[in-house]
């Protein structure tokens, strides 16, 4: 079976950048955000995928760059394996996919539809409002001159459609009418696009990895987010510094507790509410939904990430591969599981292969390092 990896590399990226718009930048525009290429995939996590994919699977490696189409049309892959981003617009987690679909390529992940709904925090909440399942109150704006009077502070201030904590620096924890205004110019005049501005929860921070389909979900241990760990005075929001600045691989930011310290019953309303989700947004084959609880406990839903990251070194904070790991799967299982998964709801034969065994499910290092 032969199966293309399609990703985006930050240097594949950057070159396609030039080549589509060769004149982006003129001596008046200001300078392109600093974290433009955050969400672009590290050399080390396409290698790791590649060679795990390779385990079983003949693979081609294609850039999702302005090539793509042509390569994945001449490569003919029985199955797309896909973690490409790019790199602009509310729709760009849907280009690889929408292609997959004309070329009537089978494909990981969730269709073009659930990932432009999910990377648009503003319409993924308006569904989970409709559907009943509880987030934080939000406002979408363009401008800091249409904040209406209603804002409930504190509030944290968002791209619309980024990920991988883009914009979401120390300072998008406001508190008082001025520094939201200054939040909302700032942003929207980096970013280039509108900003959700959601009230701010002040309870515990969660993120929950998913992998497959139901009824056959399978809820990876929780994740938490244990803000004490940030150094002193910095907001308890999981940030752009937080994720990208603070920890280096010199001093790790001991910030994650897996499996989090959950009663049955604030775990199984948290497993709910994820298993909710998914089916109203229809995530399919792997996910990663970021939670948080308000002032009486109650979980509530912050984000939905249907093209989770994937960092491979044991020592990076990436939940996802974190929580497998800690469910007793290697990296290389969690990339089969996702590929099984994909391949059944397609209709498709995996290639025989002796089932590898899943290690019992561990507390995560970083939590023993902690005395816990």
């Amino acid at each position: 079976m032969r199966i293309a990896l399609v990703y985006s590399s930050k240097e594949g990226m950057a070159a396609s950048l030039r080549r589509v718009r060769p004149d982006e930048k003129r001596e008046d525009e200001d300078e392109p955000p600093p974290d433009l290429y955050a969400e672009c995939d590290s050399d080390e996590t396409i290698a790791a995928v590649r060679r795990a994919l390779e385990e079983r699977y003949n693979v081609v490696a294609v850039e999702s760059d302005d090539r793509a189409y042509e390569r994945l049309k001449k490569a003919k892959p029985d199955l797309v394996f896909n973690i490409a981003e790019r790199l602009y617009g509310p729709n760009r987690e849907s280009h690889i996919p929408t292609l997959c679909e004309i070329l009537d390529i089978p494909y990981t992940g969730s269709d073009p539809l659930t990932l432009g709904i999910c990377l648009d925090k503003s319409r993924a909440k308006e569904i989970l409002s409709y559907h009943g399942i509880p987030n934080p109150p939000f406002w979408t704006v363009s401008s800091y001159l249409e904040l209406p009077k209603s804002v409930a502070l504190p509030a944290v201030v968002k791209p619309l459609f980024e990920g991988s904590s883009k914009g979401i620096k120390d300072n998008c924890l406001v508190r008082t009418r001025r520094d939201l205004m200054l939040r909302v110019r700032e942003v929207t005049g980096l970013y280039r696009q509108p900003v959700i501005v959601e009230k701010f929860l002040g309870g515990r921070e969660f993120t929950v990895g998913v992998v497959g389909n139901s009824p056959g979900l399978e809820i990876l241990p929780i994740v938490e987010i244990d803000h004490s760990q940030l150094p002193g005075g910095a907001a308890p929001i999981y940030s752009f510094e937080a994720k990208w600045v603070w920890d280096r691989p010199e001093k790790p930011l001991r910030i994650f507790r897996c499996p989090a310290d959950l009663s049955e019953r604030l775990k199984g309303d948290i497993e709910d509410l994820v298993r909710r989700t998914c089916d109203v947004l229809r995530v399919r084959d792997w996910c990663r939904v970021d939670v948080r609880l308000d002032d009486r406990d109650r979980p509530q839903i912050l984000e939905v990430n249907p093209l989770p990251g994937i960092l491979p070194n044991p020592e990076d904070n990436s939940c996802l591969p974190k929580a497998a790991r800690t469910a007793g799967y290697g990296y290389s299982q969690l990339v089969h599981r996702v590929v099984e998964e994909a391949l059944s709801r397609h209709g498709l034969d995996a290639p025989k292969a002796r089932p590898a065994q899943r290690t019992p499910g561990r507390v995560w290092p970083e939590a023993r390092a902690a005395g816990e």
